[in-house]
């Protein structure tokens, strides 16, 4: 019987184990403690690694005690040879321990219904929350990689339709706000960010795993960032994870840049990196949006500033919406800078020190990739209903930032 301890990066962020992947035997049960050490945890996605045996092709999580309730929602996600039991840790607080059955069978899992569906076509991947749409990935579509629509937990689009339609007395400025997208404005002086006549375009090269399930959806993509004449500045791998939980809307976006052609220098520009275009409605300029980060900063204030965490809701149709981006703390230059504007932009942009210092020249936000090397953004984004709860909001923060302790035995 092998022990190992594992370290849980939340909702996606791959599973550490100190002492390697744990090997789990074949029709065995083991025992999966899980201790919440530094913060209690209200449902939050867990993802376990483990070296089945060959010929195992199902994991089944139960209570130690059945009387201690129904097992948690579970699932388990194969993409290229890693395999992972993922399930949704719900009401365990501070101080306070649980323990699993975990048994491997070779059982063919059963048929996903509901849940989180990943589906592709000739151009877009279309994701669904339990048969409702949620977003759209167009991967084969304009000079970059989008999501669009992006529906929110009312039902609504949450995202500017423009530019990839036309909507009566909406907004058409900056053409490049993509509803939901990555670039950035300065990439060894090629521009990604905009569209214009010497701009370059990030291409779609492959996708690496499209999974479904009953509690997470996951594309993994190979893209190319190309400059105008065609010449390879980098590449990336990005993911998206797209989790069933019961509040809101939670998927995390989590990128890796690699100088696979030389070093790569991202430019101190404010024209970034990860971004989304919210409904116009939800502006803080159309008189009811409202911006605050996790330093109390608000509005307009709120550009340019750091912090672990910023949130921008306003109305959609008749009801009040938000969406709170978390900037985890492996991410680059954590706690990232804000680039949200009060005309509907609200983008993380951990590059742009320059514009927001105000100083007159320099590039002190700029970094440089060296050939080889890589670099990695990870960021969850909560889309929930009602304005913004700032101490729920911490304390959605904590459970991402935070993970609990998992021990296999």
């Amino acid at each position: 019987m092998l022990r190992a301890r594992f370290t849980v990066l939340l909702a996606g962020l791959w599973l550490i184990a100190a002492c390697g992947v744990c090997a789990l035997a074949a029709q065995a049960t083991h025992e999966v403690v899980v201790t919440a050490a530094e913060t209690g945890y209200t449902e939050t996605p867990v993802w376990v690694p483990i070296d089945a045996a060959a010929g195992m092709t199902s994991a089944h999580l139960t209570r130690w005690n059945a009387a201690d309730g129904p097992p948690p929602p579970q699932q388990l996600v194969r993409a290229g040879d890693k395999t992972w039991l993922v399930f949704l840790l719900r009401d365990l607080k501070q101080g306070e321990a649980r323990r699993y059955h975990l048994t491997l069978s070779d059982e063919a899992e059963p048929t996903a219904v509901g849940g989180v569906q990943v589906k592709q076509g000739a151009e877009t991947v279309d994701v669904t929350i339990d048969d409702a749409p949620f977003t759209r990935y167009w991967f084969a579509s304009g000079p970059k990689p989008y999501c669009w629509p992006v529906i929110g937990p009312t039902g609504q689009p949450m995202t500017r339709a423009f530019p990839m339609a036309q909507v009566a007395g909406e907004s058409s400025d900056h053409v490049h706000h993509r509803s939901l997208w990555f670039a950035h404005g300065s990439v060894n002086g090629v521009d990604l960010w905009g569209e214009g006549a010497e701009s370059g375009k990030t291409v779609h090269r492959a996708f690496e795993a499209l999974v479904s399930g009953p509690v997470v959806g996951m594309l993994r993509s190979r893209n190319d960032w190309v400059a105008r004449d065609g010449k390879k500045v980098c590449e990336d791998t990005r993911e998206i994870r797209v989790y069933r939980v019961s509040s809101g809307r939670v998927f995390d976006f989590e990128i890796t840049a690699t100088a696979t052609e030389g070093p790569v220098k991202f430019g101190d520009t404010k024209e970034g990196t990860f971004g989304i275009r919210l409904a116009d409605s939800m502006a803080v300029i159309r008189g009811k949006g409202h911006i605050i980060n996790s330093a109390g900063q608000t509005d307009r204030d709120a550009w340019g500033k750091r912090g672990e965490w910023c949130d921008y809701s306003g109305p959609v149709g008749d009801k009040v919406v938000g969406v709170t981006i978390f900037d985890h703390p492996e991410s680059f230059r954590h706690p990232t800078y804000w680039h949200v504007r009060d005309y509907g932009l609200f983008a993380v942009n951990p590059f742009g020190i320059r514009d927001y210092t105000g100083l007159p020249e320099g590039e002190p936000g700029a970094y440089t990739i060296e050939k080889g090397q890589s670099l990695t953004f990870r960021y969850r984004i909560y889309m929930h209903a009602g304005p913004p709860d700032v101490p729920a909001l911490s304390a959605l923060y904590n459970q991402y930032a935070h993970p609990p302790q998992v021990t296999v035995r």
